[in-house]
């Protein structure tokens, strides 16, 4: 059996719109400072994608999802996942699961973590596991600028 991992990172600084809601491991967190970006600027699902097309040997976030390609422009976080998952199986690979941490200060997750596992893990079709931390007001995201996340992914042929 072919196994391989791959590791994501994604950053986004809050958007200056008051109306951008803060999209965030597939959910929508109402009253929740959002995020700038190409798409929904979702670091979640953003670096959870990373992780599983770069495990893959399909691309990366940027190759695939770019801001050169106006047809990703205002996806959602669930979009760009579920496409990632899909190519990911089109070159042969199973996602095993995804792992993500969370970093910043807002929103606090842990009352929806359970509801941001399951999201993520319908789009996947795989186990996705979610944490949050934060950085104890160090740091961009620690003085409230943005929100980064981290995520590893195992995929496996064979």
């Amino acid at each position: 059996m072919d196994i391989r991992v791959g590791t994501g990172v994604d950053v986004h600084g809050y958007s200056d719109d008051p109306d951008r809601t803060l999209a965030l491991a597939c959910l929508q967190w109402p009253g929740e400072r959002g995020l700038d970006g190409h798409s929904d600027a979702d670091v979640a699902t953003h670096a959870a994608c990373d992780a599983v097309l770069i495990a893959s040997g399909v691309g990366d976030l940027g190759t695939v999802f770019g801001t050169d390609r106006p047809e990703w422009a205002g996806a959602s976080g669930e979009q760009l996942l579920g496409e990632a998952a899909r190519l990911t199986r089109e070159a042969g690979w199973s996602i095993s699961n995804i792992s993500i941490q969370i970093i910043g200060q807002r929103p606090r997750f842990l009352p929806r973590k359970a509801e941001a596992e399951a999201a993520m893990s319908a789009v996947v079709g795989a186990p996705v596991g979610v944490s949050a931390t934060t950085t104890d007001h160090l740091g961009f995201t620690g003085r409230g600028e943005g929100l980064a996340a981290i995520a590893t992914a195992l995929v496996t042929r064979g």
